[in-house]
């Protein structure tokens, strides 16, 4: 089966109408998505399968008064019937494409320390750029 890995604009918001389970955290809400797609800066690439979400790789690009603006990859997700496949791998080159475009410099991306897969793929994509950095994050609700 013929994956088209896609980036999604303003206006696409019907092609995520069909998405394969665990693609996604929850469910895709169209007017989040809707103001998601038109927020400048914020960017979606989806792998389709026959019509249906089997993956997706969302960004925001982050600018900075003293430092280089750089993408954040914010998630990855493919469905686990399509895993191991290479699809992540399509779509993180495809964001990092969307990043060069848009004047970053570099790309950043997290995981959970016990998140195997995705940190194969990370590893596997990494430049010179030395090991893994330590990370801490806090979470406010607001």
């Amino acid at each position: 089966m013929a994956i088209e890995i896609r980036r999604l604009e303003a206006g696409d918001d019907a092609l995520v109408m069909h998405v394969a389970e665990d693609v996604f955290d929850e469910p895709v809400r169209p007017d989040r998505l809707a103001a998601y797609l038109a927020s400048p800066g914020h960017f979606m690439i989806m792998a389709l399968a026959d019509g249906v979400v089997v993956g997706q790789c969302a960004a925001v690009i982050h600018r900075h008064p003293d430092k280089v603006s750089e993408l954040y990859i914010d998630e990855i997700g493919v469905t686990p019937a399509f895993q191991r496949q290479g699809i992540a791998r399509r779509m993180l080159d495809a964001m990092f494409v969307i990043g060069r475009e848009n004047g970053c410099e570099e790309t950043w991306v997290g995981t959970e320390p016990d998140n195997a897969a995705a940190r194969a793929l990370y590893e596997s994509r990494r430049e010179p750029h030395g090991p893994a950095e330590e990370f801490v994050m806090y979470v406010y609700k607001l």
